[in-house]
């Protein structure tokens, strides 16, 4: 490891905390409709996640780590992105009629797309990293697959629970990948991240 040290530390505990606040809110922590309970959620996403992975994405790019700087970019602009959809969305200040419910399920709908396909890339890219970077993006994929399907359904609120589980499983695999950079920053060993689907 370089004197510029490894990025990963602050961008996944970074990841790690706004998935789980909003693995929890999907799964009914907080009481009420599921859509309006991940309001609370917003904190942690807007002020502490997103501007975190975008320290995480500056680190990374001057550290010379162009794949991780990508990553981590790409989830700051999912994680900055996502509070300003919903806000937006409750004050109207995307031109939405909020009032029209297919309108506004389209809208969140074409949001999920966007962030399925673009992750859907760095998921494909993954495959020449340890086998656990893998792992979360299809984790990240399957979360993003069942909201969009939980929102256009005409009652998607089990797709959502299920969504829940799937974001803190991918919660928890962030937590290894965190455990095992922290292990090598400290001097450790480290923990098994899998070989890569492709080498070479």
């Amino acid at each position: 490891m370089d004197n510029q040290g490894d990025p990963q530390l602050l961008g996944v505990p970074i990841f790690v905390a706004g998935s789980v606040a909003l693995g929890l809110c999907l799964l009914g922590y907080i009481p009420g409709d599921t859509h309006q309970a991940s309001y609370a959620a917003l904190p942690i996403i807007a002020f502490a996640t997103a501007i975190g992975l975008l320290i995480a994405t500056i680190w990374a790019a001057k550290a010379g780590q162009s794949f991780v700087a990508c990553v981590f970019g790409v989830f700051c602009g999912f994680w900055a992105s996502f509070p300003a959809l919903v806000v937006g969305l409750v004050h109207g200040w995307w031109g939405i009629d909020t009032a029209n419910p297919d309108a506004l399920k389209r809208a969140v709908a074409l949001f999920l797309i966007s962030w399925f396909v673009t992750i859907l890339f760095l998921t494909l890219a993954s495959v020449r990293l340890p086998v656990i970077y893998t792992v979360l993006l299809v984790l990240v994929e399957l979360a993003l697959l069942l909201n969009i399907f939980g929102v256009l359904a005409d009652d998607g609120s089990t797709l959502l629970k299920v969504e829940g589980i799937v974001v803190l499983a991918f919660a928890a695999v962030g937590a290894y990948i965190f455990m095992a950079v922290a292990s090598l920053s400290l001097g450790g060993k480290g923990l098994p991240m899998g070989k890569p689907i492709v080498s070479g």
